[in-house]
């Protein structure tokens, strides 16, 4: 049976990886994405999943099986997923948020082919990142040789600095409908400037 999480790959569109490469999984599960960050999860599942799963369950299980309890239906939570629904997971939200992962990955790859930073950039649909290998990692192991907290934790405060916050792990943007061209030229500025501090 074929599971997806689209908890951190909701970024590559509305529908998340499942939609965008045509794929047709048993069941499809997404975490804090849908609500904005604000706890909430959702999933689907094939009629033939949901009869198997039905045939094997009892309703005393329900709840501490993780589906239900005190926060099922939270009022914030709710609006939080609504709101996320209707005004990021769209088809015209992402036109533009896409466009400007591009040029926020563009800017890196600026700084990255003058071959001061031996690193690469990746992209997903709205979500980019840099990260400290020359080639991306095909492996966890390969992802983990490349880590370097301490370089990271200084990518971040130089970033900050210059008035950029990057999310609070890896050396990644995550691309909103607020997010402006503006605000990736001045990561684009402030990132060729960490580069030129740690290169020369």
């Amino acid at each position: 049976m074929l599971f997806i999480d689209e908890t951190h790959t909701l970024c590559a569109g509305p529908g998340g990886c499942t939609r965008a490469w045509g794929l047709e999984p048993d069941a499809v599960v997404v975490g804090k994405t849908i609500g904005g960050g604000i706890p909430a999860a959702a999933f689907g599942m094939t009629e033939d999943l949901l009869t198997r799963i039905a045939a094997t369950s009892h309703p005393e299980d329900i709840d501490v099986g993780g589906v239900g309890g005190t926060l099922a239906g939270n009022a914030l939570s709710m609006a939080a997923v609504r709101a996320t629904l209707n005004e990021v997971l769209t088809d015209e939200a992402f036109t533009g948020m896409e466009a400007l992962a591009v040029r926020w990955t563009q800017g890196v790859q600026d700084v990255l082919g003058t071959g001061r930073a031996p690193w690469h950039v990746t992209r997903l649909g709205c979500r980019a990142e840099y990260a400290f290998s020359p080639q991306p990692p095909r492996t966890g192991a390969e992802a983990a040789d490349a880590g370097d907290f301490p370089l990271q934790q200084y990518l971040h405060l130089q970033a900050l600095n210059s008035g950029v916050l990057l999310t609070p792990f890896h050396n990644m943007a995550l691309i909103s409908p607020a997010t402006t061209a503006d605000d990736v030229d001045r990561h684009s500025a402030a990132f060729a400037a960490a580069a030129r501090a740690l290169f020369g």
